[in-house]
Order: C-alpha cells, then sequence, then structure tokens
C-alpha cells in the first residue's frame, strides 16, 4: 500500500487505549496526570481503573516527585503531561528525583514537537529530545506510529528504569503492520538500498516513506532506517546503513541541534565520516499555525526530503 494511503491515527489515541490494556495485565501500572487526561487520553485509564489514577492538577513538579515514591515502594508510574512542562517544568524534579536513583518511572511527554499547533511557541516542545537525551542513563522512545506505540508500551513497562516516551498529538499514517515487534534500542530497517541512508525517527517516518516512493520512481535506491530509540542508540545500525552508502540524510520533527542528527553525527565523526544533512528545525523557536502546515514549512515536506536526499547525493559524487 502507498504512504498516501494508510489509516491514519493519532498516537496519543493508540497510547491512551494501550494504558487500559497495561492496567489489566499489570496491577502496579498507576497512572498520573496534571489536569489534561482528555488530551493525553489517560481519561481511558481513569474510566477503567478510577482507584489507580491520580489527577495532580497544574503541579507538575508534584507530580514527578510523587511518581518517584509509587516507584520505590513497587509501583510503576506512568506520568503524563504536554512534553515542554514535562521537560521544563518538571525538570529539576525528573532529573534529580527519578532519572538520578535510576527510578522504574514512565513519562509520557505529550504534544511533542510542532503538534501543540495553535498553543504559540511556548508550548512547541522542538528541543525536548536534546534536554533528555543528555541524562545519563535514561531510555528516550520516540514511536513513529500508533502500531509502534501499542507494541511499545508493554516493553517499556517492563523494562526496570526510566523511560521518556515522546507522543504526537496529531493523527499520523500508519505503516507498520499487526505482526511488528518493538525492540527497545535496535532501528527498524524498513528498507535496504545502497544509494542513501535516510534515517528518521517519530512521526517524520511516515512522512519519509512518502518522499522514498518518489525517490524509486526516479530511480534511485534508498536505505531507510526508523530510530524509536534515540537512547539507547543503535550506533551499529546507523554505522552500517552509512557505510554502505556513504551518504546520510537524517529527518526529525525536533530542532537539529541535539536530537537524531546530533546522535547520528556523534557515532559517525568516530567511526565511519560521510555526507550527512541534518533536517529538522533550525535553530528558531516555532511559529503556531495548522499541524501539516508547519511540518513543510521548516522543510519536512515530501518535497524537502526528497531534494535534501538528491542534494546530499550530488554532494557525495562531487
Amino acid at each position: 500500500m502507498k504512504a498516501n494511503e494508510l489509516s491514519r491515527e493519532a498516537l496519543r489515541d493508540s497510547y491512551g487505549r494501550g494504558l487500559v490494556e497495561l492496567g489489566r495485565e499489570i496491577p502496579e501500572v498507576v497512572v498520573l496526570d496534571a489536569d489534561v487526561s482528555k488530551s493525553t487520553k489517560t481519561c481511558y485509564f481513569q474510566e477503567a481503573f478510577p482507584q489507580r489514577f491520580i489527577n495532580f492538577g497544574i503541579a507538575e513538579q508534584n507530580m514527578m516527585a510523587a511518581a518517584a515514591g509509587m516507584a520505590t515502594v513497587g509501583l510503576i508510574p506512568f506520568v503524563n503531561t504536554f512534553s515542554f512542562l514535562a521537560t521544563y517544568r518538571a525538570a529539576d524534579q525528573f532529573r534529580t528525583s527519578i532519572v538520578y536513583p535510576r527510578l522504574n518511572v514512565k513519562v509520557a511527554a505529550n504534544y511533542a514537537g510542532l503538534s501543540d499547533s495553535f498553543d504559540g511557541p511556548t508550548h512547541q516542545t522542538v528541543s525536548d529530545i536534546a534536554t533528555v537525551r543528555a541524562l545519563p542513563g535514561l531510555c528516550v522512545v520516540a514511536p513513529a506510529d500508533a502500531e509502534e506505540v501499542r507494541k511499545a508500551l508493554p516493553v517499556l513497562a517492563r523494562y526496570n528504569g526510566p523511560v521518556w516516551l515522546r507522543l504526537c498529538r496529531a493523527e499520523t499514517a500508519v505503516f507498520h503492520r499487526s505482526d511488528y515487534e518493538f525492540r527497545l534500542g535496535k532501528a527498524d530497517k524498513l528498507r535496504d538500498g545502497a544509494d542513501i541512508a535516510i534515517i528518521g525517527t517519530g512521526i517524520a517516518v511516515p512522512r519519509i516513506l512518502e518522499a522514498v516512493e518518489e525517490m524509486v520512481r526516479r530511480g534511485h535506491d534508498p536505505l531507510v532506517l526508523s530510530m524509536p530509540t534515540l537512547k539507547p542508540f543503535d550506533a551499529e545500525a546507523v554505522i552500517d546503513a552509512a557505510a554502505r552508502t556513504r551518504a546520510v540524510v537524517t529527518v526529525e520533527e525536533h530542532s537539529i541541534i541535539g536530537g537524531l542528527g546530533s546522535a547520528v553525527c556523534e557515532v559517525l565523526a568516530r567511526v565511519c565520516p560521510v555526507v550527512v544533512e541534518r533536517l529538522g528545525i533550525p535553530d528558531t523557536f516555532a511559529e503556531s499555525g495548522p499541524y501539516e502546515d508547519l511540518l513543510d514549512r521548516y522543510g519536512l515536506s515530501v518535497d524537502g526530503i526528497l531534494s535534501t536526499a538528491e542534494n546530499v547525493m550530488r554532494r557525495r559524487s562531487s
């Protein structure tokens, strides 16, 4: 099926329903929310397990601290709010009370990237991965579609340690099949190829797949990697892709500073220097506007990915 013919589903909807399934399977799972349960879709869990759901109100710092305490007595807290609040307002509590002692807390950072479309630049979280990726021992995951969220949740719940789960508000194409297996810390090779490696994370991946369809029609042979786990990072897969193609484009709904592109360059600079172009949000606060239009504005359109890839291949040849 072509990328533009795929069904669409919001990651947050898949996450909300997945939490309910976790609640049935794992009695230690509890859900904490900062008065945005209808937005994060934790309202589904609240309806199913009201005694295991706590609304902290607009008190994200307290929510993080309480989650740390719950983890010390064997519970598995899932903490939920918008990404900019989890990343910055509650940064001290998250870093010091959860990540430093390596407690078993899962933070779902919703409305990430450009997906909080109309609430202004303060709410557009385009540097959250850069911030949390630097925290020692933290697992950072950015699923690419709703099916990947479904498959990742049980794995993350059973992973013993702190997790940062980046979720998008908007509906996106679902390209993973129902038999897909999420493997923590491993890349997902979506297409083998020899001309160029296109590496994406999160909701940028469906747009990459659309661009790849056109690249193939033009006679190119791209290799495509999806990186659902930003940390721990699958350096081996990146090195192999770069060594085979000698040209790399990274695509992310995040600043080009500190995110996927930086992680790829950190790996390749040490082992396999090749031509790399990072496609993402430039060094700026993001504007408000319709979600798809914003993606296009910051170069994450199908045409933007296609032209960037072809430019990189020309640079390699020269």
